[in-house]
């Protein structure tokens, strides 16, 4: 892969060093010379590699949350971003992988008093022996598919095998692939933004913070304009199919892995540690304080079927659930989660639900089996007393009511179905109910989102463009969900979200429409985010919270993404180079210069605001950037999956009990399942 490197990167030749071939044991057997540098460091730093990041691993698992006393944000923000366990292994290998390589690079440095390019550091041999060492090589080795019937008939939880040419394409637990490589700052794991003083076309890059503060922040007193045609459930599926296919856990662990301090207590940058820095001016934030901030877990190799190891590749981000809409969110994306969710008591192939509440006769998600717990809790209560987080396929359905409603609203779903067909098919068995039912409810998410939302998102003109009609299942087209659009096109979500959602009606009665049908925020360009987001993400208390904008921006800096102008020469649209070409996609002059004032250069926009603040499409929620992006992403998702809802003969039970779900979305009505929701036209 191609790495664009920074002004700040000094690229030197690389000389002489010894090598140490290792068998697939780790052991030393061979003693040679070849011309890489870092080859005779290898034996000590890996050693020391797995020492550090271990060490830093044990010191989270020792930090729990204190059941007497609320939660902080930086704690709420870590639940439902902690990696699941096979994600976390191989998070820690890559982890392992990398710290070797920056000790290699270090003691390369101190003995030849030179940096050395990390695509020269080491030879292929001793490479490859890091790789099997730290644990990584497995985790990128090709897969074989099985010819069994049931692989042909069904999708397996984990994504894999969907292209049996490409097994691992779309599947869980491999990198985010990349459209553009990317800009790290020592052209292998350093994010943009980590050495403060690095310029870009002469300028620093500002502080996230502050653009925040200068841009994005919308204050609750302002007159908050609503979208006349679309209501608040808009917002919701999007954020809820998000998580369907995208889910970057944070590093695996909360402390340095030089040096072991807790990223709590540091503004300084210590991988894992990239904590978003605020000027003593700031508004919300107290003086000489700084907003906690994890990168991303890290994966093995690039995702991509080639030999993984051919050269150093640089750090990559691991998405932990799958690329497809195959409605993940209930079942899981591995094995393990999609066990604990089934009720295995059952012959009709149900979900599991809650055994000590209901909702009057309806059912509620089954509880987190974990102690302690961030979710409702009043100090010292007894075990008798808790509320714990609920259950569903995806670790995030606890983060705010509606999310939950949505997880409730497909588990019960489910079980409804599976209960009608094996009333009609009563010589099914458990599994078969359990896989037929999911491959109807995976369809209902591809309708839902294919036919309802994008559409609504990208506007007809931009939506026939960038998809068109579908043509057939393209098996060399590659599923795996983008970098670009995981970490920065999908969030333009974030800017239609409203401050208030009524949940009660005038006599504190559940109040459904106050969910369904209220309208959503719009976007405007001097309406970006509610501060309900930018100052009070994760909050219970008046402390300090979370900055939601400032969060996206860092993210899209620790995962080096390319700038604006650079994704919209990918995209084919034309470079704005200065403050009057800026003006043909940003009409509004006022945040045209805001922006100019803190970036110095359009190259330097960072690729979500940018596209976040374009005008929008015709009858589109985003400009063409943001429509470029997302087309492309769901292009890629109808297309290259073999399992899609429209491909002929992969789904022949559809028509059979298809009619008798309700599920769709108009600009005026929503109707998910009205057995359990009743409600009317938008008043």
């Amino acid at each position: 892969m191609r790495v664009k490197t920074i002004l700040c990167i000094a690229v030197m030749v690389g000389c002489v060093g010894l090598v140490l071939h290792f068998n697939k044991e780790g052991e030393e057997i061979v003693t040679e010379y070849l011309e890489n540098p870092g080859d005779s460091f290898l034996p000590h730093a890996i050693q020391e590699g797995i020492n550090m990041v271990d060490g830093a691993i044990h010191h989270t698992m020792k930090r729990e949350i204190d059941v007497s006393k609320l939660p902080s944000s930086t704690e709420l923000l870590s639940f439902s971003k902690r990696p699941e366990p096979e994600s976390k292994k191989i998070s820690r290998a890559a982890e392992v992988m990398e710290m070797s390589v920056y000790l290699i690079q270090k003691e390369v440095h101190q003995k030849y008093k030179r940096s050395t390019n990390s695509t020269d550091l080491l030879s292929l041999e001793v490479l490859n022996a890091l790789a099997t060492t730290s644990g990584c090589l497995p985790h990128v080795q090709p897969l074989t598919c099985s010819n069994s019937c049931f692989i042909q008939k069904y999708r397996l939880i984990n994504g894999t095998c969907n292209n049996r040419n490409n097994p691992r394409w779309g599947s869980s637990n491999i990198a985010l692939t990349r459209w553009l490589p990317p800009e790290y700052e020592d052209g292998y794991s350093q994010p943009k933004g980590w050495n403060p003083e690095c310029l870009y076309r002469g300028f620093k890059l500002p502080l996230v913070r502050d653009i925040t503060n200068k841009i994005l922040r919308t204050s609750v007193q302002t007159n908050m304009t609503e979208d006349h045609l679309y209501s608040h459930i808009l917002v919701e599926w999007g954020q809820y199919i998000d998580h369907d296919f995208a889910f970057t856990p944070q590093s695996i662990s909360l402390a340095a892995f030089v040096g072991g301090v807790d990223c709590r207590s540091t503004c300084q940058n210590l991988n894992p540690c990239f904590p978003i820095k605020v000027h003593q001016s700031d508004p919300h934030f107290k003086i000489n304080e700084c907003i906690t901030f994890y990168r991303s877990s890290p994966s093995c190799g690039t995702g991509h079927q080639e030999m993984p190891f051919e050269t150093l590749n640089p750090r990559q981000q691991i998405n932990a659930v799958t690329s497809f809409i195959d409605a993940s969110t209930v079942y899981g994306s591995n094995a393990a989660q999609a066990t604990k969710l089934r009720n295995h008591s059952s012959e009709e192939g149900l979900l599991l639900t809650n055994a000590k509440y209901k909702d009057g006769s309806y059912e509620l998600l089954p509880f987190v089996d974990q102690v302690p717990s961030p979710c409702l809790q009043a100090p010292n209560a007894t075990h008798s007393e808790r509320v714990e987080c609920f259950l569903a396929g995806e670790g995030r359905a606890n983060e705010v009511l509606t999310l939950a409603s949505m997880h409730t609203l497909w588990m019960r779903e489910h079980n409804r179905l599976a209960k009608a067909l094996h009333r009609m098919n009563s010589h099914w068995n458990s599994e078969t109910l359990y896989q037929e039912t999911r491959k109807i409810i995976g369809a209902l998410h591809q309708i839902i989102t294919m036919r309802d939302y994008i559409p609504k998102i990208l506007g007809s003109q931009a939506f026939d463009q960038r998809l068109g009609k579908y043509h057939g299942y393209d098996e060399m087209l590659n599923p795996t969900l983008s970098n670009v659009f995981a970490t920065a096109a999908f969030r333009f979500g974030h800017a239609t979200i409203s401050p208030r959602i009524q949940r009660l009606d005038e006599n504190f009665k559940e109040h459904p429409k106050g969910l369904l049908a209220k309208p959503a925020k719009l976007q405007t360009s001097d309406q970006m985010m509610i501060e309900e987001l930018t100052e009070k993400l994760f909050t219970l208390t008046s402390a300090a919270a979370m900055d939601l904008a400032s969060l996206n921006l860092q993210r899209g800096r620790d995962h080096a993404l390319p700038g604006y102008n650079d994704w919209r020469e990918f995209c084919e649209l034309e470079r704005l180079e200065t403050k009057a070409n800026l003006r043909k996609a940003i009409s509004d002059l006022d945040l045209v210069e805001k922006i100019m004032d803190l970036y110095g250069h359009p190259n330097n926009i960072d690729i979500w605001l940018g596209g976040l603040a374009e005008d929008f499409l015709p009858g589109a929620r985003i400009g063409p950037l943001f429509a470029c992006l997302i087309g492309k992403q769901m292009k890629t998702l109808r297309e290259g999956d073999s399992q899609i809802i429209k491909k002929k003969g992969s789904l022949m039970l559809l028509s059979v009990y298809c009619e008798k779900v309700n599920a769709f979305i108009d600009v005026n009505k929503l109707c998910i399942f009205d057995e359990y929701i009743k409600t009317g036209t938008t008043s």
